[in-house]
């Protein structure tokens, strides 16, 4: 298995062993969103480099209940008014 960092290790009667891989930072870039509580969580992410995969669920975890967090706040600031309604033919008093 090469590049996967998993070792061979000599057993001693029984055969060769893989031993598990050492925890490795991906590296895989990303963009800034411009939000600073989305951009906080996804630093986060760089937790798991230094976990072993067993580890990773609960960065996981707390990354999705942040992002979950943050995007929850966003809906409940109030926001600019929209555009004024155009009055449909629904909306006028047609009285006879």
């Amino acid at each position: 298995m090469a590049g996967t960092g998993a070792g061979l290790v000599a057993g001693a009667e029984t055969g060769p062993v893989y031993a598990p891989a050492a925890p490795a930072p991906l590296n895989v870039p990303r963009t800034l969103t411009g939000n600073s509580e989305v951009d906080a969580q996804l630093d986060r992410l760089a937790d798991a480099d230094h976990l072993a995969a067993d580890g990773h669920i609960e960065v996981y975890e707390d990354v999705h209940r942040g992002l979950r967090d943050a995007l929850t706040a966003l809906d409940a600031r109030p926001g600019p008014e929209g555009p004024p309604r155009a009055p449909g033919p629904y909306s006028m008093n047609n009285r006879s």
